[in-house]
Formats: structure tokens, C-alpha cells, sequence
């Protein structure tokens, strides 16, 4: 809580410095999030909230599917893509490409429920050999997460995705290992922000450097915002060396 009202104080600070006052209003600024992000937002946007006097409309989901929101004419104020999404979204004219900020990096790991023992996953034949020995794995779907579409292709490179068909629970978003937290599923793998938040599982650890993907997420302003200057205001706020803190305290790979 203390730190939570420190970040709101310097918040305070760096609207002030970015030019004019805090917006006040019951609209407030809106985000569209890819999930693996959430967890750096979520003290930020506390923060935003506490010092602005309005609420955050956030929307975090897998990345496919922001896309097809934002394709579809989904209107935004901050967008905090994949790296490779947003280079296709600067394409398109959907962001202010000035704006762009580094939000963090994550990688893909693996997680079993808390009292479960520690699966050797030291490398890729180990991680191969629980994979084949696993009664039961859940992950997001490929056709929709990041993650996902990263571990299909290390399962074809393993030679393993035809065996493990039978066992694999594909979710379409959200903490899914959640179910390895309730008991109902042996293994998860989902990207680390996204494992450490989650009650009943514990991060086993991240893939084999061979078969690891390390996602940059960044944010920028959209190019639909109606609140401009209020979602340059939010990317400062990231950008500062407390906030870089915290977010490196969630799981992510910061740069200063």
C-alpha cells in the first residue's frame, strides 16, 4: 500500500512536468493490453487512477484477439502490444509512432501446482522428457496467444506435437494456469508474468535457453485516443525508475 501511494505521488510529479494538470472527468483513459502485460500495468493504472480523480477501462487479452478487436474498430487510448505487433500496427496507422516506449520482456515458462515436485526442465531433452511423461498440460491457444504459438513450433522441433495432441488443454486466455493451481491439470505453460501472479502454482522455471522466446511488450498512444495527452502522460509514468522497478518485481526483463 505504502508504495502504491508513492507511485501515485510521483505520478502526480510527472503529470505535472508533462505539461498541465490532471485531467479530471468521469471518462477517463482507456488501454487495450496483450495479457502477459497486465501485471506491469495493474500498479500503474492504480496509481493513474488514485491521481486523476477517474477510472482506467483496461482490456487485456491474447494478442490475436486484440488485434481482431482493434481491426474491427476498437477505439483506444493506449495500446501495449508484442513488439511485432506494434511494428504491424505502426504499419497500419493505428499508433502515434513517437510515442512508442519499451514496457518490458518476458519469456515462456513452466508451472506446477505448489506441492507438486519440481520437474527437471534444465534442457530441451529434459523438458521433452516431462513434456512426454506429463498426464496432462495446459497452455493458450496457438491460434490466438503468443506463447502458444511459440510452444507449437517447439513441439514440432522436438518432435513431440503429434504425441502430446492427446494431453494438451488449450485456453483462449486469461491466467490459464489456474487450473494447475485448482488440481485439474499436471503441467502449465504460459509466459512467466502470467504464472507468478496465479495462487497454488509455482514458476518451475523458464524454458531451455534453446527453445526460450523472450516477447517485448511496448505501449504507444493510439492513434483513436481521445485523451492524447493523458495516455502520454500513463507512458511517462512507465518509463520512470520506480515504475521500472515494479515492473521488474512482476516478472519482467527491464531496461532503465
Amino acid at each position: 500500500m505504502g508504495n502504491r501511494c508513492f507511485i501515485a505521488s510521483l505520478l502526480v510529479a510527472v503529470l505535472l512536468s508533462a505539461g498541465g494538470g490532471i485531467a479530471l472527468g468521469a471518462e477517463g483513459l482507456t488501454i487495450l493490453s496483450g495479457g502477459a502485460a497486465k501485471s506491469a500495468l495493474i500498479d500503474a493504472i492504480a496509481a493513474y487512477e488514485k491521481a486523476a480523480d477517474h477510472k482506467v477501462a483496461a482490456d487485456f487479452a491474447p494478442m490475436g484477439a486484440l488485434t481482431k478487436k482493434i481491426e474491427a474498430g476498437a477505439r483506444a487510448d493506449v495500446l501495449v502490444l508484442s513488439a511485432e505487433v506494434m511494428s504491424e500496427a505502426e504499419k497500419k496507422g493505428w499508433i502515434a509512432p513517437d510515442t512508442i516506449v519499451e514496457v518490458g520482456r518476458v519469456g515462456v515458462g513452466v508451472a506446477v501446482h505448489e506441492n507438486a515436485p519440481a520437474p527437471d526442465i534444465s534442457t530441451p531433452e529434459a523438458f521433452k522428457a516431462t513434456l512426454l511423461a506429463a498426464k496432462s498440460i495446459v497452455m493458450i491457444n496457438p491460434a490466438t496467444g503468443t506463447s502458444g504459438k511459440h510452444l507449437a513450433g517447439v513441439f514440432a522441433t522436438l518432435g513431440i506435437e503429434d504425441t502430446l495432441k492427446p494431453k494438451l488443454t488449450f485456453l483462449e486466455g486469461g491466467y490459464v494456469v489456474e487450473r494447475v493451481g485448482r488440481g485439474e491439470i499436471e503441467i502449465g505453460l504460459h509466459q512467466i508474468t502470467e504464472i507468478l501472479p496465479v495462487k497454488g502454482v509455482k514458476l518451475v522455471g523458464p524454458l531451455p535457453p534453446t527453445l526460450q522466446k523472450q516477447t517485448i511488450y511496448v505501449g504507444a498512444v493510439a492513434k483513436s485516443a481521445a485523451r492524447a495527452d493523458d495516455a502520454r502522460r500513463f507512458l511517462a509514468l512507465l518509463r520512470t525508475p520506480e515504475m521500472r522497478k515494479a515492473i521488474a518485481a512482476k516478472g519482467f526483463a527491464v531496461t532503465p
